[in-house]
């Protein structure tokens, strides 16, 4: 369907349900989604929603992942505070994967750095970019 969609033209409207049943979810149900800060465009973090949290997330305007580890839901921030508020949610082209754009308070990443991507990676190996609460 999104080969189909993505020759329509800017404005073109589609139904929410026919929509997120069409994104493209793993075999668990799973879709990855992409944090980005809303303002500065800096890339918080990576994690996984499903239909249910896609729809929370949409009606609540906090958002909510679906925790693999944990396996059940995940409002981010409930219980650091760390929360991050939907601007915006996009799917990519080929519906699978989705970017929300969002205004993170507080660091992003359990590790209480401001976002998930502190390892810079090489030739020669990884270098661990900021220190925790550095919010860099």
């Amino acid at each position: 369907m999104f080969k189909e969609w993505e020759k329509s033209p800017a404005g073109t409207a589609f139904e929410l349900d026919e929509f997120i049943a069409t994104l493209k979810y793993n075999a668990d149900g799973l879709i990855p989604a992409i944090a980005q800060q809303h303002d500065t465009g800096e890339v918080l973090m990576m994690a996984y929603m499903n239909d249910k949290s896609i729809r929370e997330t949409l009606r609540e305007g906090q958002v909510c992942y679906w925790s693999r580890s944990r396996q059940t839901y995940w409002r981010k921030g409930e219980s650091s505070g760390h929360r991050q508020k939907l601007v915006s949610m996009r799917a990519d082209c080929d519906g699978d994967t989705l970017l929300l754009l969002v205004d993170q308070q507080g660091p992003a990443c359990h590790t209480n750095r401001r976002n998930c991507f502190f390892f810079e990676v090489d030739g020669n190996g990884a270098t661990v970019l900021n220190d925790v609460d550095s919010g860099l």
